[in-house]
This record gives structure tokens, sequence and C-alpha cells, in this order.
């Protein structure tokens, strides 16, 4: 947190979740999310029932932290396309005001893009400067970046975008001012709420994963096979991808390229330009119990590989322990951390032969394109195409790189779910006694079963997940171990 005059961050979002929905987000100095120790604090706070409470909080925070009331506080905040952004904005700039705090405004922007204000803001003086901090700088740094990254490889085909009806239209529609066509062509998909339906409704990142099909409002007609298609939240801070292999009126047509895929992607080409460029930095892989199975064997083959508990927060603590880290939830929320360690070593690299000086440029140019604070849909669809343009492959080859195995996830509704306790990254159960055994009992049943409980962080449910070698026992393992929750 901005405890010496750094710039901090508050973005009014409630990321994929409905139009009616909204909320905050925050931004820590180093233009990543806020740090775990501060939830609590926090929640402390927006659970204040009175003014006389909500000054008792602050006033307990400033003798915990030992917080200078002599030094202004410098927010910068920004917004999404939600109704209600609008009198959330104005409240926050009241409260601004009675810190006498140096306020800055964002304006309408995406949660990566706040974090890219944030990060180069408090970097812009210093030698580790990030980029031009300005809506315009965050088009150009990534624009000239995916320039440099696609030097001398083929153009991709043209790229359909839904954008959720959320403000990653605005941002996909200023980046594309940045980017000759004939090098990128974008075409944005519901950039208008007023004429193509409310945020997040029937569309997006989280619908499309989800319900495994493709968003409402496509001419489903003027699809073709194999086209790669992708969708945005409505914070563009996740992206799915996805393509048919037939018929669109055939939903066995419909394949989804989701983070799983796109970590696979990813973990895999970097280790090879690693490799080429005869660096010696260690690249890992973190993922969270609901990434398919099949994608983990993959990983484990070229890459070692962590679990975190559900939450990016969780995976980007655990990525930034490796020379370059990937991360991805599989749904989609996720990016590439290059450690000050790798940035230095492709720096002073010194290669001896042509493809040696290739790895190294492309990571490089790389490092420059991915996001470094936050998973970012914009930053994360370049890195997409560039590599896809490198290997010189369309969705069909991508996909193939491993079958995901059938998977199912349930709700189950509990009278109580903090009775359920959770180990190993939550991919086993210390309470209720006697649940864990039952369940593993019900995996064995299953030919590559797997399945995991954990309570929900905020409904009175537990969520099961299922996965096993074909559809139908997933389907079935799904069932038994709901039934044997609700029977716990």
């Amino acid at each position: 947190m901005a405890l010496n005059g750094e710039v901090i961050g508050l973005m009014v979002t409630a990321s994929h979740n409905p139009e009616g929905d909204n909320g905050v987000k925050m931004v820590d100095p180093h233009g990543e999310m806020l740090e775990p120790a501060w939830e609590p604090v926090c929640t402390k706070v927006a659970n204040a029932s009175t003014p006389e409470e909500l000054i008792q909080e602050l006033d307990a925070i400033v003798k915990q932290f030992n917080i200078s009331l002599d030094v202004q506080p410098r927010i910068v905040y920004a917004w999404d396309t939600r109704p209600s952004s609008t009198s959330l904005v104005g409240a926050i700039v009241d409260g601004l005001q009675v810190f006498n705090s140096e306020k800055i405004e964002g304006g309408l922007l995406t949660t990566p893009q706040l974090h890219y204000l944030v990060l180069s803001l408090n970097a812009v003086h210093t030698k580790d400067a990030y980029g031009v901090p300005t809506e315009q700088g965050y088009y150009e740094k990534l624009a000239k970046a995916y320039l440099a990254a696609t030097d001398g490889l083929p153009s991709p085909p043209p790229l359909v975008v839904d954008c959720a009806n959320g403000v990653g239209a605005k941002a996909l529609q200023g980046l594309i001012k940045c980017l000759p066509k004939d090098r990128l062509s974008l075409i944005p998909l519901r950039t208008d709420t007023k004429t193509q339906g409310q945020l997040n409704n029937g569309c997006g990142a989280d619908f499309v994963k989800t319900r495994q099909r493709l968003p409402e409002g496509y001419t489903k007609e003027s699809l073709e096979p194999n086209e790669l298609l992708c969708s945005f939240d409505g914070d563009a801070d996740r992206i799915v991808f996805y393509y048919l292999s037939g018929p669109a009126s055939d939903s066995a047509s419909f394949h989804l390229l989701d983070g799983d895929k796109i970590a696979s992607l990813a973990a895999d080409y970097l280790s090879e330009l690693v490799a080429k460029a005869k660096l010696d930095i260690k690249l890992g892989c973190v993922q969270t119990a609901y990434a398919n199975g099949a994608s983990t064997v993959y990983l484990q083959q070229r890459v070692p590989v962590s679990c975190t508990p559900t939450g990016v927060k969780h995976l980007h603590h655990e990525a930034a322990k490796y020379a370059i880290g990937v991360y991805f939830e599989a749904n989609g929320h996720g990016t590439v951390l290059f450690s000050k360690e790798a940035r230095e070593a492709i720096q002073n690299a010194d290669p001896s032969d042509r493809e040696q000086k290739e790895a190294v440029k492309r990571l490089a140019n790389l490092a420059e394109l991915i996001n470094q604070t936050v998973g970012d849909a914009i930053s994360d669809m370049l890195m997409v195409l560039a590599i896809l343009s490198a290997h010189k492959w369309g969705p069909k080859e991508w996909d193939a790189a491993y079958q995901d195995l059938p998977n199912r996830l349930l709700k189950v509704q509990v009278a109580d779910r903090t009775v359920f306790k959770t180990t190993d990254a939550e991919r086993k159960l210390t309470s209720p006694s006697g649940l864990q055994a039952k369940i593993d009992n019900l995996v064995a049943k299953f030919p590559r079963g797997r399945s995991f409980v954990r309570p929900s962080g905020t409904e009175d449910c537990v969520r099961v997940y299922a996965e096993a070698a074909s559809s139908d026992d997933a389907e079935k393992l799904g069932q038994e171990v709901a039934q044997a929750v609700r029977d716990a």
C-alpha cells in the first residue's frame, strides 16, 4: 500500500459479474493486486456501519501500520461501463477530498490499464521506467512490442473479439489505431451497450467458459471452421479463445481454448526460447486445482508446475518465485512474469549464432508485450497471436497439443460452508471428518478420475469439481461426490 507518497489505484468494477453488480479493486504501488494481509483490514472499513465506527477503524489502521498523516495520499482512479460506476466514483472523489489526497482521474479504463498506470506513474522517474503513464502510452507500448515480437512472421488472420459490451471495446479500438492493418486485423464485437445488450449478458469470457458455447449475437452462418475467436470479460482482465470445427448448429463442433490452453501454449514456447537462447534461468508454470488434469500432465513433461489455492493473488505470488513464471486460471485470467534476473539475463546475453540471437530477441520483445502487473486480456491476446504466428499455427493445431479431460463443476447448497476445510492447495478436505476418504473411494471407480470439494468464498455452498476419461463418467462422478457432500 502507498504509505510513503507512492501512487495506488482504485478501480470501480465488478469484472465478469452481471451489470447490476459493482465494487472496487485496489492496486498497490507495484501495479499488482492488494496484498492479502490488507484484505481483512479493508473488510473492517467497508463493514463499518456508522461514521463513528468508520473513524475508529481508520484510526486503528494508522496506529497499526504507523502511517504518517503528513504524507499526502496519491490516488489514480478509473471505472468501467456499469451504470452505477458514476455514483460510486463520486463517492470515491468525496472520500479522497476529505483526506486531502492528490486525485488522478484515469477515466473509463480496463482494470489492466489502471494497473499499468499505477506502475508507470511510480516508476516514471526511475531506471525501471515501465512506460508512458497515460492511456495512449499503454496502447503505444503494446503496439510497439507486438510489432517487434512478430517482426518477420506471417500476419495472423482477422480476429473477431467479443468485448462483452464492456470497457474492453474502447481499449481495443484505441489499440487498433496504433497497429497497421496489414500486420493485425482486429474486429470488435459488442461495443455499444445501448444497442447490443447489457454488460456480460449472454457474452464475455465467463459466459463462454461456463456455457461452453458461442456468445449470443454472432452471425453463426458467417463463421468459418477453424476460425479463431476470443472473448474478454467486463473489465478486460480475462480472455478465452474458441473455434468451430464444423457447423455452428452442431454443439460438438465448439472447441474452447481456455486459460489452461493459454498457459500451455505460453510455457511451451517460452521454454523453447529459453533453451535456444542458452539462458540459465528457471521457467515454471502455476495452476490451481481447477486446471484440467490433461493440461497438468502436458506441462509437467516440459516445465516445473506448482499448484496454489484458487485466486489470482495466490498464483501471482507463486509465479514470482520463478525467473519466468507463467500463471493462468482456467477462466482465462493470468499473465507471464519476467523477474529482474530474467530480464538482466536476456539483456546481457551474448548470442554466438543466429538461432540464439533470434531467441534472445523474441524473449526480450515478449517481456515488453506481456503485462507484468496483472492478467490483461488485450496483452494476453497479442501474446497468443504472436506465438501462433511463430508456430504458423491455427486454432486446430494449438488445440491438438493435448485433449482436455471431460469435467463438471457443480454447486451444492450447505447449511454452513465453514465446516468444509481444505489443504494441499484446496485439493483435499480435512473436514468434515471422513468425507475425503469417501471422495477418494468414489474417484477410484473411474478411469482418470479426479475430484475435489472446496467451500465458496461468498455463498453458503461448496463447489464440486470432477473429471474423468469420459463425459458420462465425469457427470456420474460429480453427482456422486455432490451427494456425498449432502450426506456429510
